[in-house]
């Protein structure tokens, strides 16, 4: 899988954890609403313009990298979040802080997609995001949406 091949421990990046990571940041590697899913909308918090289960363009669930940032952000995990953009040392997260700053729904829908439990998934992901968002953010810099999304197809 190319660029994030180094950016999770044990150096490979499953198929599961890559359709969840791609939902995550980039709308297109959704397959559209599971059938089981009921089309109810949803108020979104003013701090999340993107309700639950909508990708927005080809930005993921939380519209894109700086969605999921901001739902870190959100959930008291700024130091976090910053610490994987900036050019330091990456803090880990556990899985049950990742899943609140994620959301049940987002965690439920992609466990879904991926053919993993949701605990799994969190697992998985809070290993995973830190080294992908680092590489991701080179130099500290946040991407462009379709630079994230060349780099999911690379």
């Amino acid at each position: 899988m190319g660029l994030f091949d180094n950016a999770v421990p044990g150096g490979n990046i499953t198929k599961p954890l890559m359709i969840a990571l791609g939902a995550l940041l980039v709308g297109k590697m959704l397959s559209g609403r599971s059938a089981e899913q009921p089309e109810q909308p949803q108020a979104p918090a003013p701090a999340d313009p993107t309700p639950v289960g909508t990708a927005s363009g080809d930005g993921g669930l939380l519209g894109g990298l700086g969605g999921l940032l901001d739902k870190l952000k959100n959930a008291g995990h700024g130091n976090v979040a910053d610490s994987w953009v900036g050019t330091g040392q990456n803090q880990s997260i556990n899985a049950n802080e990742l899943g609140n700053a994620i959301g049940p729904q987002v965690i439920r829908e992609i466990a879904q997609r991926t053919g993993l439990d949701e605990q799994e998934l969190l697992k998985q992901l809070s290993a995973a995001l830190p080294g992908i968002v680092d590489k991701l953010t080179p130099n500290g810099q946040m991407p462009q949406q379709h630079q994230v999304a060349s780099a999911f197809n690379s």
